[in-house]
């Protein structure tokens, strides 16, 4: 009888995902969305406070920070989004039991995977800023901030697993909340912590670190609701678990370390070609384009859960008809995107330029018009990577992602500003994106014709 009664809701279930799922890719997807638009948000909160605070050389240190940031996200994300996909799949296969074992496993390797960011935050932040390209005076001013939020680590990347799990678990609305409202809190205590209290930079690094904990803890109602199907296991973390997990994630990984990889190797760039001030100006592109990211990360991202349903239900024209969505909504975003850059650079740009630096505002403007041009081809990948790895096919997802993330950026980086000064490392971004799009095609139509 209970055989029966599986069978009969898991054809339910398939023809409701078939009738709705456009009115479900949009309802998860906008819910996304708007959840990653907060926590880019308050990115750009902070360097806006920060550089009303400490000018030209505060942006310079938060662009030094910001691939560290990269770097733990892209863990977090990794874990959440692989082990929440894997979930997802296994559910709709039927195989509960397998299913459960992979959320109490991400939260506990998360947390050990986090435990040497937060030894480099206890004894060494200034080593670490030094790596990152910091002279004395951006190690000095840098230090208290660098401390605080690798000491939160823990927190930034459970953050993801949480809300990857509640996502896929059909409650898209709390996670967006969770996220908006960890972000929130963010952005008022970002001015709070930093002016009124007098606490500097180290304010700044204490609110983006206490919003993740606020997020988690909204997420966590779900975990007390009827509806509820994510269960926390008592185990031991199994590396076994972990590696599955990650293999599916791995899109999510170089997603985020993509920011990160491009911010490093400009970064480095960019102080070989005009020092300081040309790091500040990239400092104002990298946030915005933190922005845009976060924007078509939501696609695909708000795409996974109904994806991963769809194939595991081997409903593979649903799955494709996602794929066809999520690559029209990136395109449709994109254009909308750089129309407002290209309408109001300059005002975006004075945003961050308290000093009215003459210099950093031309070296922002041709950034900014430069760089965004890459988003027309950098959503279709990260909606395509993200359907790879949703419907389990981790190889092609790896080579997408390390193509764009990091094999591409790099080449096209050192070569055109070899080539062109400083405009061919803004052109750098959608030289390396445009190449990358055409590899995901060819991957795409090439499984298509073998499974005809």
């Amino acid at each position: 009888m209970l055989q029966y009664r599986f069978v009969y809701d898991n054809f339910r279930e398939k023809g409701k995902t078939k009738m709705n799922l456009t009115k479900q890719f949009f309802k998860y997807v906008s819910q996304n969305i708007f959840g990653l638009l907060g926590t880019s948000c308050y990115i750009l909160a902070d360097t806006y406070f920060i550089s009303q605070a400490a000018g030209t050389d505060g942006v310079t240190l938060l662009n030094l920070c910001l691939p560290i940031y990269n770097f733990i996200f892209a863990i977090g994300s990794m874990i959440g989004l692989g082990a929440a996909t894997r979930y997802a799949i296994l559910r709709a296969q039927g195989e509960e039991r397998a299913a459960q074992r992979y959320f109490s496993n991400a939260v506990f390797c998360a947390c050990l995977l986090a435990v040497p960011f937060v030894l480099v935050g206890i004894f060494c932040p200034g080593t670490l800023l030094r790596l990152m390209g910091g002279d004395a005076g951006i190690v000095a001013l840098g230090i208290p901030y660098a401390r605080i939020f690798l000491l939160f680590t823990p927190f930034f990347m459970c953050n993801y697993i949480v809300s990857a799990f509640v996502r896929n678990d059909g409650a898209p609305s709390l996670a967006m909340v969770a996220t908006l409202s960890g972000s929130l809190f963010n952005v008022v205590f970002d001015y709070i912590f930093m002016f009124p209290m007098g606490l500097g930079l180290a304010g700044a690094a204490l609110a983006t670190a206490v919003s993740p904990m606020l997020s988690i803890a909204i997420c966590s109602r779900h975990f007390f609701q009827k509806d509820n199907t994510v269960q926390f296991v008592r185990q031991l973390p199994s590396a076994k678990l972990l590696g599955q997990s990650c293999q599916l994630g791995i899109s999510g990984f170089v997603g985020e370390m993509s920011s990160g990889v491009t911010t490093t190797v400009f970064n480095f760039l960019l102080l070989g070609l005009a020092g300081n001030v040309a790091v500040a100006a990239y400092g104002v592109v990298a946030n915005f384009a933190l922005v845009a990211t976060a924007i078509f990360n939501g696609v695909a991202q708000g795409a996974q859960p109904l994806v991963s349903r769809c194939y595991g239900h081997s409903d593979r024209a649903g799955a494709r008809k996602l794929l066809i969505l999520g690559s029209c909504t990136a395109l449709a975003l994109a254009a909308m995107l750089y129309a407002v850059v290209f309408g109001m650079t300059d005002t975006l740009v004075g945003w961050f330029n308290s000093e009215n630096s003459a210099q950093m505002a031309r070296f922002a403007h041709n950034g900014m018009r430069l760089y965004f041009v890459g988003y027309f081809f950098a959503g279709f990948n990260i909606v395509a990577a993200g359907y790879l790895s949703a419907t389990n096919r981790p190889v092609e997802a790896s080579v997408t992602s390390i193509c764009r993330g990091v094999a591409a950026i790099v080449v096209c980086s050192l070569v055109m500003s070899a080539l062109f000064g400083m405009n061919g490392v803004w052109a750098a971004f959608p030289a390396s994106e445009l190449l990358t799009a055409l590899l995901t095609l060819f991957l795409l139509l090439r499984k298509k014709k073998q499974t005809v």
